[in-house]
């Protein structure tokens, strides 16, 4: 078996090879992520000084928001720069950091996802959400969750890294994955590719059908809620689905399958690692007037301040 260190970097072909087309992207790409760092931060901030937002919902919410700008981060910049710069070489050490960093908060944030207990006690069980969630709950749960993004990132890494790549250095595509990767090494991969499976496509699987099942909880318990209650608790929830439809979904066509690589595989990678995290701000600020309301007295406030 030839040593790993054969190949020392490797070649990222990206989304397209026409400059023009890539400078289109990059530019793109560029907007999409400002958005997702000012929409995610002005959501952090707005969480942590006002007095209104302290509920374990709006908790959840700022750590959600924290993961996709540092999920966003890993992925972004470097692609917007390889799209502008045409310069595609990632060194293998990069390419490793990438690859853990990338299933570290994706992972976390899928786990995250799946913890819904606040959304259903919120709407279940209004009265006692806050006896329920208390701070020491909502702390656990959120380390829960970083737990799990690492030893899923953990299991990823050291599946791939110990692998001979002895030759091809080219990847399809315009990030580090799993995937990609395995189609590089010079060894047979099925078992491994079962392995990669049974780690990825499992945690987007399974936290999917738990959230239906939550989702299922939840319906069945508005029939005993007041108009005007099953009206707050159909937003709140509907925010949740629409946040989970937009990532779980496209990670489950990717990562819950057998180890092959499809065309449309990176358009996919796009919208899960681009355009969900610059949706889920909008989704959230546009759906809870509570949020918009207290973001509007923060900036409000802040104003007065500075003009007295």
């Amino acid at each position: 078996m030839e040593p790993r260190n054969n190949v020392t970097y490797f070649v990222l072909l990206g989304l397209t090879q026409n400059p023009k087309e890539q400078k289109v992207l990059s530019v793109m790409f560029l907007f999409f992520y400002i958005l997702t760092l000012m929409g995610d931060l002005v959501i952090i901030m707005n969480i942590t000084v006002s007095k209104t937002l302290n509920s374990p919902m709006y908790f959840f919410l700022a750590s959600l928001s924290f993961i996709d700008v540092t999920y966003s981060s890993c992925i972004t910049p470097r692609m917007i720069s390889d799209l502008f710069l045409g310069e595609k070489i990632i060194s293998f050490e990069s390419c490793m950091t990438q690859l853990y960093t990338e299933h570290f908060f994706g992972g976390s944030e899928i786990i995250l996802l799946v913890m819904a207990y606040d959304c259903y006690e919120a709407i279940c069980k209004p009265l006692y959400s806050l006896v329920i969630m208390r701070q020491r709950v909502c702390v656990v749960l959120l380390v829960v969750s970083w737990v799990g993004g690492f030893l899923h990132s953990a299991t990823q890494l050291s599946t791939v890294c110990g692998l001979p790549f002895c030759g091809p250095n080219v990847i399809d595509h315009f990030m580090c994955d799993t995937f990609p990767l395995l189609r590089l090494v010079c060894t047979d991969t099925y078992l491994i590719g079962i392995l990669v499976l049974a780690n990825g496509g499992l945690i987007c699987t399974l936290g999917f059908l738990l959230l239906l099942v939550s989702y299922g909880v939840i319906l069945h318990s508005l029939k005993n809620l007041s108009q005007e209650g099953r009206r707050k608790a159909l937003h709140t929830w509907g925010s949740h689905i629409t946040v989970v439809i937009c990532s779980s979904v496209p990670s489950i066509f990717v990562k819950a399958r057998p180890a092959k690589t499809f065309s449309i595989d990176k358009s996919l990678s796009v919208f899960y690692t681009v355009i969900s995290p610059m949706l889920n701000p909008l989704i959230y600020s546009l759906r809870n007037s509570e949020l918009t309301n207290a973001m509007k007295k923060v900036w409000r406030r802040n104003i007065i301040s500075h003009f007295n």
